[in-house]
């Protein structure tokens, strides 16, 4: 399951929680995909491999000198509706951490009609508490507590060929404290309060990558926006625009090599809504800026049929609203490793234990389900 920020533009301080459950889209050159037939094939009457159960049970756990440590479970169903779809999976998760934070939701991400169409969705709330050691780059520790209730959906439809089109939409409605009257000024003072925020989208994605999930070749192209606005429901308006390009490099018996280049970009956002680091090894929310671009290489070394073991390094940038990309107070490195076992051969889904190291003591350990993009 691909990993990245799911809903741009919604409170960074949350997502770091729910994002292991909402898969948004990546994509591939259309060399490495089987070929497409003409004609869509006859639906096909539903099967699941022999002696394969379509349960998914797996524990997560995500760890970093900042939030405290995470524990949960992600249960899900995955079904493959008709052939030439992809598997589909409905879940739940639920994570608990060592900050007495606690989090819950359910998700599906569906194809069907010979892979015409994709819908995603997912719904979350939770109670979580932040101790923050330099919130925003600030040098300022801060603990806060965040109430947040969200909801997202995309559709897709194929277009010609590889290329998707579709529509977006999210809801989240979130409150954030201080946990002192001095976090509650300071909070104030950068005016994080909290917000409700509803927004719209259009999708731009080619994606025809061999396998959705543990993809050995090909190219990714996402482009998206949401633009938030009160008629939607929203406490104010602004917009966020998102690009994601990906590529997939198969070699020797069953290896490959992985690249990332990502950005996203926030107009008129508030400051709660700006774009924040989506690198592996840093608290999500901890540090944002108006915009955001980094790149990712990565090794994926097959040691057998169910065993993977990774390598991987990269680096963020924020900047605009008075942070320049050429300081490198505001560059973000990452490195790190990690050994995955195949949960599911035949759609690919991996467990997945990493860790990550990046600069000024952050770090991160995760188990959960998906490789890292």
């Amino acid at each position: 399951m691909c990993g990245h920020d799911p809903w741009p533009g919604t409170p960074t301080h949350s997502r770091r929680l729910v994002a292991v459950a909402f898969a948004a889209a990546c994509a591939a050159p259309a060399a490495c995909a089987a070929p497409r037939l003409q004609e869509p094939p006859e639906p096909a009457a539903p099967t699941e491999s022999e002696g394969d159960s379509p349960w998914l049970l797996m524990p997560i756990l995500s760890s970093n000198p900042k939030l405290g440590t995470s524990f949960g479970v992600l249960a899900g169903y995955v079904h493959t509706f008709d052939e030439g779809s992809l598997p589909s999976v409905f879940g739940v998760t639920a994570q608990y951490t060592s900050t007495d934070s606690i989090v819950a939701g359910a998700f599906a991400k569906t194809s069907f009609d010979a892979d015409e169409h994709r819908i995603v969705g997912a719904a979350f709330a939770g109670h979580i508490k932040n101790d923050y050691d330099n919130f925003l780059g600030t040098g300022v520790p801060l603990k806060t507590e965040d109430n947040v209730n969200a909801i997202a959906a995309r559709y897709l439809n194929r277009i010609a060929g590889d290329w998707f089109g579709g529509l977006q939409a999210v809801y989240t409605d979130y409150h954030i404290v201080g946990n002192s009257a001095l976090d509650e000024s300071f909070l104030d003072f950068l005016g994080l309060t909290g917000f409700r925020s509803g927004g719209l989208g259009a999708v731009a994605m080619h994606d025809s990558r061999d396998n959705d999930n543990s993809p050995t070749c090909g190219l990714l192209l996402n482009l998206n926006n949401i633009a938030y606005r009160e008629a939607l429901g929203g406490a104010e308006d602004f917009d966020v625009v998102r690009l994601d390009l990906r590529a997939y490099l198969g070699h020797g018996d069953g290896s490959v090599f992985a690249l990332r280049q990502s950005n996203q970009w926030t107009f008129d956002a508030p400051p709660g809504a700006f774009a924040p680091i989506l690198l592996r090894g840093y608290t999500m929310g901890e540090y944002l800026g108006e915009n955001m671009s980094s790149f990712e290489v990565e090794e994926r070394y097959r040691l057998g049929p169910r065993w993977t073991t990774t390598l991987f390094t990269g680096a963020a940038v924020l900047y605009g609203a008075g942070l320049s990309a050429g300081n490198y107070d505001n560059l973000y490195p990452t490195v790190g490793g990690g050994l995955q076992y195949l949960l599911k051969e035949k759609e690919g889904i991996v467990a997945n234990l990493e860790y990550a190291q990046g600069k000024d003591g952050n770090y991160g350990i995760y188990l959960r389900v998906g490789f890292g993009f």
